[in-house]
């Protein structure tokens, strides 16, 4: 039975079941919901798929700038002594500092190149799963590769603002 009303559709269950018991007293009345009620247990699956999609993205941005700060991190702390002797020499902080995000940048680039093309691969396998956009959707794809590179920049500014603090002459012992 389907009710078309104006109102609070949820307001008329009492009577809609009245309505019924009086016609006939014997039909069983169960599973009364609204029309808003039934598609969101409808799509009660696909909503649980696309906030677990959200969280794994999520957690891949994180282990990505983990990573990459992880990285630049690394290689800072590996020229250490190129960095004193270059600030020895008269090189200023900004120098320094653009070096290094220059040197982490390069390979967040190559990254998301690598990225973007895979993405434009794979795309025609979920085709099926996306709503409302296009397998290769540019504004999102775009979205996401600024938003990559950004996440990048500052997980290689954050060694680089510490490599420009490195005192020259304990670098050169």
């Amino acid at each position: 039975l389907i009710v078309r009303s104006t109102g609070d559709p949820a307001s008329l269950r009492a009577n809609v079941r009245s309505v019924v018991q009086r016609v006939n007293h014997n039909i069983p009345i169960y599973g009364v919901k609204t029309i808003t009620e039934q598609i969101d247990v409808a799509l009660a699956a696909d909503r649980m798929m696309a906030v677990l999609l959200a969280v794994f993205a999520g957690t891949a941005l994180l282990l990505a700038s983990v990573g990459i700060y992880g990285v630049v991190s690394y290689a800072v702390a590996q020229r250490t002594h190129e960095i004193g002797i270059r600030m020895a020499l008269g090189a200023r902080s900004a120098d320094v500092l653009k070096l290094v995000v220059r040197d982490g940048m390069k390979m967040a680039i190559v990254g998301v190149a690598v990225g973007l093309a895979g993405a434009f691969a794979i795309t025609r396998l979920i085709d099926s799963l996306l709503f409302g956009v296009t397998p290769t959707d540019l504004p999102t794809f775009a979205l996401v590769t600024l938003g990559l590179l950004l996440v990048a920049f500052l997980a290689c500014y954050l060694p680089a603002h510490r490599a420009t603090k490195v005192d020259p002459l304990v670098a050169l012992r």
